[in-house]
């Protein structure tokens, strides 16, 4: 398939070797960021993917599903069979979940796109009403949104963007779960979005990495809890993917050197990691909770 809306420069599948992919200097002024002004744009799902049909009659709501993994992740989820529910944050990203609708539907899945904050509980129950109105049930919940606002010093960072990050990071798993959570069936698949950061730290990203932390214990913690309903709980916690939060996050020098420093010596690409959530979802990972997988570029972590 051709990604004909995206002509200029590399488009999303134009990556025969990702070690080929290079990033220019460049930075957005606001996050999460926008996927349509990236060069080169991320890679949603590899040309050579061969799916399966995993996720027939299936119904995912993906946050942060607009741009990046999530994309991703949205793209990967209709090949297998299922229907996508994105969420997206507001109107600068409304031209990117227009367009993850419009490849959900290419690649045969039915799409629905909901703006909103996700950090409000209102918000998160109103999601699950307008996914059972529109799909008549949900299957799969993926906790993906993130924000991130690097800091220098512990002293840098104010109550109001600690507030904000977990919020956005972290509480929105608690609100979405227990929205969803007298929807969910048994088979059911939670699964949620980490960081290598979780292991490894990051001294300019302490709060973020705090949160991330936090996912590792929530996945844990709630996979226990759930396991007697058969609802399966695991994580996903990736190294440098090339997303929009990049240039949204870092000065242009950082961006053009972002992912260098893992073994592979490169970030990864968005259609890198979204197996391991097809994974996660289908029935292949039935005997699989409480667990993470790291598409990192070769970081070791223990746990």
């Amino acid at each position: 398939m051709q990604d004909s809306d995206f002509t200029s420069g590399k488009d999303s599948h134009s990556y025969k070797d990702h070690r080929d992919m290079d990033q220019p200097p460049q930075h957005q002024n606001q996050q999460p960021g926008v996927e349509a002004e990236m060069e080169p744009r991320p890679q949603y799902i590899d040309p050579a993917y061969k799916a399966a049909g995993k996720l027939e009659g299936k119904v995912a709501i993906i946050t942060g599903g607009d741009s990046g993994i999530g994309r991703a992740i949205a793209v990967h989820f209709a090949a297998e069979g299922a229907d996508v529910v994105i969420n997206y944050y507001g109107d600068q990203e409304e031209q990117d979940a227009e367009k993850t609708i419009a490849l959900i539907e290419e690649y045969g899945g039915r799409g629905l796109a909901v703006k909103g904050d996700i950090g409000e509980e209102d918000f998160c129950v109103f999601l699950l009403k307008k996914t059972l109105e529109t799909f008549g049930q949900v299957d799969i919940i993926i906790n993906n949104a993130a924000q991130q606002y690097p800091q220098d010093s512990i002293e840098d960072i104010t109550q109001f963007q600690l507030e904000k990050i977990f919020r956005i990071n972290i509480f929105s798993m608690f609100y979405l779960v227990k929205a969803a959570l007298p929807l969910l069936k048994e088979g059911s698949r939670i699964i949620n979005t980490a960081s290598v950061t979780a292991y490894k730290g990051n001294a300019n990203l302490l709060d973020y990495s705090t949160t991330k932390g936090a996912i590792i214990s929530f996945t844990r913690s709630l996979a226990e809890q759930l396991v007697d309903r058969t609802i399966t709980v695991n994580a996903v916690a990736p190294g440098p993917i090339w997303t929009p939060l990049i240039p949204a996050s870092f000065p242009a020098d950082k961006v053009a050197e972002f992912g260098k420093n893992v073994l592979m010596k490169r970030p990864g690409q968005p259609s890198e990691v979204a197996p391991a959530y097809v994974f996660l979802a289908s029935n292949d990972a039935s005997y699989i909770t409480g667990q993470v997988i790291h598409p990192n570029g070769g970081v070791a972590v223990n746990g």
